[in-house]
């Protein structure tokens, strides 16, 4: 571990979600000294299946970010030395040479690119992270085909895009959001099938999740610089002066850096829209037949998957004010019998990688408990599924098990969980990835 950095010096981690951005300020120590968050208003439903490129979710996602900056405490905000921030994996955009959006985000569960999946199983390694309708490759392929003419300079995900524009410059990008869009993180490089594949200049410089990145210009050619403070555009109070940005991370990653988890088989479930599946390997795991990927970890891997099954399908059915009012009459030791495959349509990622696998929500009963009880055993079903198959693929079986998200907060799921997956349930050291990614600011973890 690093040295511990001085306690009256302060570290921010931003949290792009599905729903909303966290902003979490830790110190030296790894104490929480500020939090904020910001739920996105809705959007319009798009008029076209071809979206307008102005406004939209980026808009959304940088209001947010600007809203939550802007409560930062002046005491904290003077001595604030760094920013990382994680954002949902598989999701992204192309940007000009200004960082302006030239195309629409695409979402980490859209699965629209399914004829340039098939583009990318042809040539694409067996373990590649880039296999698949949903991910950062297909997307760009489909991006680049349906907006041709368009001053295209660079492939951003959501976490790059914000990075950005707090750094003031754009090409940058971090290695586990890279997977999905073909970067090899055992030889640390774009391979040459990519380069094939989409323009290389649109492929961004791959940093090490936690390395600081260099200022503007982007990165002198030859001999290597001393990375430098970047200028954070002016929209907090009395401005926030020079602050080092570090490359960020996925949200899940992020979430499981937050949990402490941090010994071989210490395995994270974050049940937040989707249900993600996180275990600690000595040796990566590349399964794409089955949605199972790896991530650098410092001097490990992270092996998992993760399913569209989650929170996102429980609210298709029901309010926030319903499944508070109803989880309490959950009944988890009366198992009801019902094998729902709970999804919000048609299309899986893990443990079964299938565009087109089928949602299972019938039959219905008339009892609300009793529906979503179902629902909730069919999503427990899914997760042990998924720590089977990383076992049976090579990564260990869960020693303990962490969890994160909304759904760490339903006893009765967890109590359903415990039971089938038939390991210690530990608590994490924090349940939010904005941490995870604050720790990532701080020098805490090194990948």
């Amino acid at each position: 571990m690093p040295a511990v950095p001085p306690n009256n010096c302060f570290y921010a981690g931003l949290d792009l979600g599905t729903s909303g951005c966290r902003l979490i300020v830790i110190d030296g120590n790894q104490a929480v000294r500020a939090e904020a968050r910001v739920v996105y208003p809705e959007e319009p439903s798009p008029p076209s299946p071809l979206p307008e490129v102005e406004g939209g979710k980026t808009a959304l996602w940088w209001d947010a970010v600007q809203q939550v900056m802007a409560e930062i405490p002046e005491t904290i905000r003077t001595t604030l030395q760094g920013i990382a921030v994680d954002g949902t994996s598989g999701t992204i955009l192309l940007a000009d040479a200004n960082g302006n959006p030239t195309t629409p985000a695409l979402m980490y569960n859209d699965a629209r690119a399914l004829e340039q999946s098939r583009r990318i199983a042809a040539i694409a390694p067996r373990d590649s992270g880039a296999h698949g309708a949903t991910s950062s490759l297909a997307k760009l392929l489909w991006l680049l085909e349906h907006y041709p003419d368009q001053p295209h300079a660079y492939v951003l995900h959501q976490a790059d895009w914000i990075a950005g524009k707090l750094a003031g410059q754009f090409g940058f990008s971090d290695e586990n959001n890279c997977l999905k869009l073909g970067y090899d993180p055992v030889k640390r490089e774009w391979p040459a099938w990519v380069k094939a594949l989409v323009p290389e200049h649109l492929l961004p410089r791959v940093l090490v999740p936690g390395e600081k990145i260099p200022p503007a210009p982007p990165f002198a050619k030859g001999g290597v610089r001393e990375p430098a403070a970047v200028p954070i555009p002016p929209f907090a109070k009395g401005g926030l002066g020079g602050i080092f940005l570090h490359a960020g991370t996925t949200d899940s990653i992020a979430a499981f850096i937050a949990t402490g988890a941090s010994e071989l088989g210490d395995a994270v479930t974050s049940l937040g829209s989707s249900i993600a599946l996180k275990i600690i390997s000595d040796k990566p795991v590349f399964a794409p037949e089955f949605g199972i990927y790896s991530h650098r970890l410092g001097d490990k891997w992270l092996a998992g998957g993760a399913s569209n099954s989650g929170g996102a399908v429980l609210l298709q059915h029901f309010s926030r004010d319903d499944l508070q009012r109803l989880t309490p009459q959950l009944q988890p030791d009366k198992p009801t019998g019902l094998d729902y495959y709970p999804l919000s349509k048609p299309g899986e990622r893990f443990p079964h990688a299938d565009p087109q696998w089928l949602p299972r929500l019938s039959p219905r009963p008339a009892d609300d408990v009793q529906f979503l009880q179902a629902m909730l055993e069919g999503m427990s079903r899914i997760e042990r599924e998924g720590w089977q198959r990383l076992h049976e693929l090579g990564a260990p079986y869960p020693r303990t098990l962490r969890t994160v998200g909304g759904g760490s907060r339903n006893p009765a799921w967890m109590q359903m969980r415990e039971r089938l997956i038939g390991v210690p349930f530990v608590p994490s050291l924090h349940d939010e990835a904005a941490f995870g990614a604050a720790l990532l600011a701080c020098g805490a973890i090194k990948s």
